[in-house]
């Protein structure tokens, strides 16, 4: 018999007003940590909220409490863990704050389990709109912070140019290193790689 992981002891504690879940979030984080899991072992298609459990170590009600499906399950994952998003570098220069980030998100990439679920999740966006416009929203809101934020200090300092298409300059900035790492999984990236991008991506948006 499965047993409920979220049941409260038997210590007296305050009401919990009627119809209230109290979700612990040692458990919401358990969760979310499967997903991952289950998404780089088994893809989206295979996956199931009894797997997510099993995972997890909880019932299939913890699970269902959160979400109301498979789908919102993985929806909210992809959604929350973008919106943390990247640090925004402060090296007080545009070559400084690009090469940080390209290291930071180079390393991301290349993780083993990222590397299995993004290529899974955007077959799967290809056949769900649902999907397709999470990971859109997703990518870009994570990605268009942290350049906003390296365009805006490399104009203060007086590197670039004031006014740049905003939509331009994120292209610039995060397509070369999404497209290698990937569109096409290109082998590991060959040593000075990370240097060469980021001179060429700077003195792109210097010439904006």
């Amino acid at each position: 018999m499965t047993t409920n992981a979220e049941e409260p002891q038997t210590r007296p504690r305050r009401r919990t007003p009627a119809g209230a879940a109290v979700l612990r979030e040692d458990v919401t984080e358990a969760i979310r940590a499967a997903v991952f899991e289950e998404l780089a072992s088994v893809g989206y298609a295979r996956m199931s909220i009894e797997g997510i459990a099993r995972r997890a170590g909880v019932g299939k009600t913890a699970v269902y409490r959160r979400w109301r499906s498979k789908l919102h399950l993985v929806l909210d994952v992809v959604s929350a863990v973008a919106v943390m998003g990247l640090p925004a570098p402060d090296t007080g220069s545009l070559e400084g704050d690009l090469r940080l980030l390209y290291e930071v998100t180079s390393r991301a990439l290349r993780h083993p389990v990222a590397s299995q679920i993004i290529p899974d999740l955007q077959a799967e966006a290809a056949r769900n709109p649902e999907i397709a416009e999470a990971m859109q929203k997703a990518l870009r809101d994570g990605q268009e912070g942290v350049a906003s934020k390296i365009i805006a200090a490399a104009e203060r300092r007086g590197e670039i140019r004031s006014g740049l298409d905003d939509d331009l300059a994120l292209d610039i900035i995060s397509g070369p290193l999404y497209w290698r790492s990937v569109v096409i999984r290109g082998p590991k990236l060959r040593k000075g790689y990370l240097e060469q991008l980021t001179h060429a991506t700077a003195e792109a948006l210097k010439a904006l």
